[in-house]
C-alpha cells in the first residue's frame, strides 16, 4: 500500500476512535489505528502528525452535527468566558478543544487554575450554585510522578478546572507529546479572540444573558428537596413522603421513554407544588416551574390529576374529549400509569442527585 495512503487511513481511523472517545490520546490513538489496519508496529515518523489527525475530527464532526457544532462551540466559548470571570481571582487560562476548535462529542470545557486553596475555589462555585466534584488522579510521566487536582463542574456544559500552585502561575506548560507549549488564553486574550472570531456577535450581550442564566437542574433540585418532609395521605401514598414518591414515578418513567426528558422532567417534577401549597400544588408548581420547563412538560404536569379521572372513569364526557383532542393525550395516560405505580412502601428509588444528573447527561446527547 502506498505511503501516504497509508498515513491517510490510520489518520481517519485514529480520528475515529478520538471522536467517539475511545481514546484521548493521540499517540495512543495512532498505534491503535495502527493495529487495527493490520500494520502492527509502526514508526513514529510513519504516523500521521496531530495536525492531521484533528483535521478528520473536525470533517466527522461536521458531518455528523453539522451546523449546530458552530453554535456549540461558540456556546462553550462563551461559557468559559463567563466561568473565568467568576475565577478571576485564580488567574484562569483556557486551554484545549474549545480554545482551538477541535471539540468533538463529550468534550469538555479546559481550564487551568492558580490557587493555593482548592476550597477557596469551591467556594465560589457554591456561591453560584454550581455542582462539582474534586478528583486527584496520580500520574507517572518520564519516571516522574505528581498528583494532579481536578474539579469537574456540571453546567450547561461541562468544566474540568485543574489547580496548580499560585507560583506556576507563569510556567510555560508544554505537550506531553509535541514537547510545544500548549495554546492558552486569559481573560483578556479570550475577550480579544471572541470579538475577531464572531464580529457580528454580541459577545458582551451574550455574556450578560449567560451570567444571568439559572441553571434549571439546580432549579429543579431546590424544588424537589422540600418534598421530602411532605408527608401525604397513606390512604393514597402508602409509600410516605412526596419526594420519595416523585423518584419511584421518574423511575417508572424512565424505564417506558428513557430518552424522552421532556415526559421524564414531567414524572419527576409533577408534585413539586406540594412543597408550595398542598391544597393547590398543581398552580403552585407550574408557577414555580415557569419558564424552565417545556409547553409539553407543563401540559402534562398541568392535567396528570385528570389522567387518574380517566383512569377511575369519574372525568366528566366533555372535558375528556377536549383531553382526547391534545397530540399529547397517550403520554398523559402512561404518565398517570407511572404516578399510580410510583406508590409502593419500602422499594428502591434512585437518589435525587442520580435522576437529576441522569436528566443532565439527557440534555447534553441532546445538546
Amino acid at each position: 500500500m502506498p505511503h501516504s495512503k497509508l498515513r491517510q487511513q490510520i489518520a481517519w481511523e485514529a480520528a475515529r476512535l478520538m471522536y467517539e472517545r475511545q481514546e484521548s490520546e493521540y499517540f495512543r490513538a495512532k498505534r491503535k489505528a495502527a493495529e487495527r489496519l493490520g500494520q502492527g508496529w509502526t514508526k513514529p515518523a510513519d504516523l500521521p502528525s496531530n495536525a492531521e489527525i484533528r483535521e478528520q475530527v473536525q470533517m466527522l464532526a461536521r458531518v455528523h452535527e453539522g451546523a449546530s457544532r458552530t453554535d456549540k462551540l461558540r456556546g462553550m466559548r462563551l461559557a468559559a468566558l463567563a466561568m473565568m470571570e467568576r475565577l478571576e481571582r485564580f488567574r484562569p487560562r483556557l486551554i484545549g478543544s474549545v480554545l482551538t476548535g477541535h471539540v468533538r462529542q463529550g468534550s469538555d470545557v479546559d481550564i487551568h487554575l492558580f490557587a493555593d486553596s482548592v476550597e477557596g475555589v469551591g467556594h465560589i462555585l457554591e456561591q453560584h450554585g454550581l455542582p462539582f466534584t474534586i478528583e486527584r488522579k496520580l500520574v507517572r510521566k518520564q519516571g516522574e510522578s505528581r498528583t494532579y487536582t481536578h474539579i469537574h463542574v456540571d453546567a450547561e456544559f461541562t468544566f474540568e478546572l485543574t489547580v496548580y500552585s499560585s507560583k506556576e502561575a507563569h510556567f510555560v506548560f508544554k505537550s506531553s507529546i509535541t514537547g510545544k507549549p500548549i495554546e492558552r488564553a486569559s481573560i483578556a486574550e479570550l475577550r480579544q479572540f471572541l470579538d475577531q472570531e464572531y464580529p457580528e456577535f454580541d459577545v458582551e450581550g451574550a455574556l450578560e444573558a449567560a451570567r444571568e442564566q439559572v441553571d434549571r437542574f439546580q432549579a429543579y433540585q431546590a424544588l424537589l428537596l422540600p418534598l421530602e418532609n411532605v408527608k401525604q395521605n397513606l390512604k393514597y401514598h402508602p409509600e410516605g413522603d412526596a419526594l420519595y414518591h416523585s423518584l419511584q414515578v421518574f423511575d417508572r418513567a424512565r424505564d417506558e421513554l428513557p430518552y424522552d426528558e421532556e415526559f421524564l422532567l414531567a414524572a419527576l417534577l409533577h408534585d413539586v407544588g406540594k412543597g408550595i401549597d398542598p391544597y393547590d400544588h398543581v398552580a403552585a408548581g407550574l408557577e414555580a416551574l415557569e419558564e424552565l420547563i417545556s409547553e409539553r412538560t407543563r401540559w402534562l404536569i398541568e392535567h396528570h390529576m385528570l389522567a387518574h379521572e380517566i383512569a377511575d372513569r369519574t372525568i366528566g364526557h366533555r372535558a375528556h374529549c377536549r383531553l382526547r383532542e391534545c397530540e399529547h393525550y397517550e403520554d398523559l395516560l402512561l404518565l398517570g400509569r407511572c404516578d399510580r405505580g410510583g406508590r409502593r412502601a419500602g422499594v428502591a428509588a434512585s437518589e435525587l442527585d442520580d435522576a437529576l444528573e441522569y436528566l443532565r447527561e439527557l440534555d447534553r446527547m441532546c445538546n
